[in-house]
Order: structure tokens, then sequence, then C-alpha cells
């Protein structure tokens, strides 16, 4: 059976201002350039970009910012049917980002109360979920109710379907009430997850404990469903773990690096789209990674999602 979608993501879409004068903290800072941003919304913006039949389940704000991300996702390729507008006043997640140095980056988040939270189970659609190969889902979604429900539901619809799912950490502390929950509630969705991918610090956090090792991970993820687990350790590079027991490692690429946000999502965009499309671990490590380096070295990170040329070219140059 043919499916409408290779990938679908669930999770956040919201607004990233980012300052558009570098070298500065944010108290200095006057103007702020906007993008849509929010993992699960970039990944989808990325994976659009290099080709992917892409669908998205989310929740908007009713007011310009939620149809300014509607607008923009829809132009990037996106089928947005299961965009839901929020009709209880739930405004739209706002980061501000601080560009001080490449080394020195931050984000100030207004989460409180915000429309993607409010994603409802009854919203989660069994038929949207069958047309897709992948489901990705990100971890601030499970950060509270009831859109932490919506997840478990939409991944029961997966796994009941056939489909597999894809888990990025995404890690944020704000909107979490402790680290226990979550651990809690991490563990849940990695052990019911095909593939996990995350930084180091993320599956600390997952396992709830600081220092972990990857081979206490993959020893702990392995007695579950995982298949293919990521483990991202920033310049160092990236490896992956396979059920089978193969492990496979690429390094990072050489940029001029402008800020530090957005190579996440960058980075599980082309490494899905390289497994999507045939190609094996190792080449996706190393699509993932060129793919990061290319988003941090611009100034946004939805707008700066790489082309399949781009990422390719990057390689070539420094292989």
């Amino acid at each position: 059976m043919t499916k409408t979608f290779d990938m679908i993501a669930l999770g956040r879409a919201c607004i990233d201002l980012n300052a558009v004068e570098y070298d500065r903290p944010m108290e200095e800072t006057m103007t702020f350039k906007k993008y849509v941003g929010g993992s699960p919304a970039n990944i989808a913006i990325g994976s659009a970009k290099l080709g992917v039949k892409v669908g998205f389940i989310g929740k908007i704000s009713d007011d310009q910012h939620g149809r300014f991300i509607k607008e923009y996702m829809s132009e990037a390729g996106i089928d947005t049917s299961q965009l839901f507008t929020d009709q209880k006043g739930h405004k739209t997640g706002l980061a501000f980002t601080e560009i001080k140095s490449p080394e020195e980056c931050s984000i100030l988040m207004y989460r409180d109360q915000v429309a993607d939270l409010y994603l409802a189970p009854e919203e989660i659609d069994e038929e949207y979920i069958k047309q897709t190969d992948l489901l990705l889902v990100s971890g601030t979604a499970l950060a509270q109710s009831p859109s932490r429900e919506a997840v478990l539901k939409a991944i029961a619809y997966a796994r009941k379907n056939q489909v597999k799912v894809a888990f990025e950490l995404d890690y944020r502390p704000y909107t979490w009430q402790s680290p226990e929950d979550v651990s809690v509630y991490y563990s849940i969705v990695a052990e019911n997850a095909d593939i996990v991918i995350g930084t180091r610090d993320e599956y600390d956090e997952l396992e709830g404990k600081k220092g972990g090792t990857n081979q206490a991970t993959t020893d702990y993820l392995f007695q579950h469903r995982p298949e293919l687990i990521v483990i991202k350790h920033g310049v160092k590079g990236s490896y992956a773990y396979t059920k089978k027991g193969e492990t496979y490692q690429a390094g990072s690429y050489k940029t001029k690096v402008l800020k530090t946000f957005g190579a996440g999502d960058s980075y599980a965009a082309a490494f899905l789209y390289a497994l999507n499309t045939g190609k094996d671990i190792e080449t996706a490590l190393k699509y993932g990674s060129a793919s990061a380096a290319i988003v941090v070295s611009k100034h946004s990170s939805s707008e700066a999602m790489p082309t399949a040329k781009e990422i390719e070219q990057l390689i070539a140059d420094q292989s």
C-alpha cells in the first residue's frame, strides 16, 4: 500500500524571534526577525525541503501568529489538515534568541498556557496516522496534559498500524514540573519508539541521572522496542547503535558558526531523510552532521534548512 506521507511530525509549532544584532546581550538587542520555530515544526520544514512528503499534527493560536505558522508550513509543502486552531484563547509559544557569540547563545522562552500543549487526545485521527511510514514525536509535547496523552494515543495508533515511531528527545526545561516527570514520560515513549535521537545530556534526563554512558543507554533501551539509537556529542560528532550490535560514528563538519540553536532539528530532518531514501546508517549520520553544520552558520532555523544538494556538497568538500 502506497502511503500519502513519508513522515508525520507531531508537537509544537511556534515563533522564533532571532536577534538581528549579534555579539551583544538581549538587553541591548533592539531588533529581532520572525521565523516559524519549534522542534517538530522545524524537522517537518527541513524534511519537506529535502523532498519528503510530510504531514503535521499540532495546535496553534487563533491569531496572527497562528495564521503565520499555518501559512508558512503550507507553503513549505506540509499538509496542515491536522494543525488545529485553539478556540480557548491559548497563545503561540515565543522564543527570543540571543547571539552574544558563536559559543554564547541563549533562548528566552515564553511557554505559559501555549496552544501546542492543548492538543487533545480526541483530535488524534487514526486514519491520518495510518497514511504515513513514520510518526515523529518530540519530547516537549510530553511536558503537560492534554498534549502528553495526545502523543501517547498517536503512538498507540502507530503501533497498531505498523507505522514506525521516531522520538526526538528535544528536552526543554521550561513547562516541565520536575526531573522525575521528564524521566517517567521520556522512558515510556523511548521504550515504545523504533528510533530514538538525542544528545548525551538529553539521554541523561531520560535516565534520571547525570554522566550516563552510551553503553548503559543502549543496554537499557535495547531491552525494549528501539532498533536504532542515535546519541549526539556536539562537536565530537554522533554515534548510532543498532539492536544487532553495530556501532557507527560520524564526526562534525567544519563551518563558520553564527549560533548554536537549530542544529538538532536540522540533524534529525536530514538523518531521517537519508534513512528513508535507502542510505546506510553511516551515511545518514553524515547527512545529519552536515545539515546541522549548515544551519548553525545561518541566522534562522526553519528558513536555513538545507537542500539535499547543499548537504551532499558539504560532505564532498570535507571528505
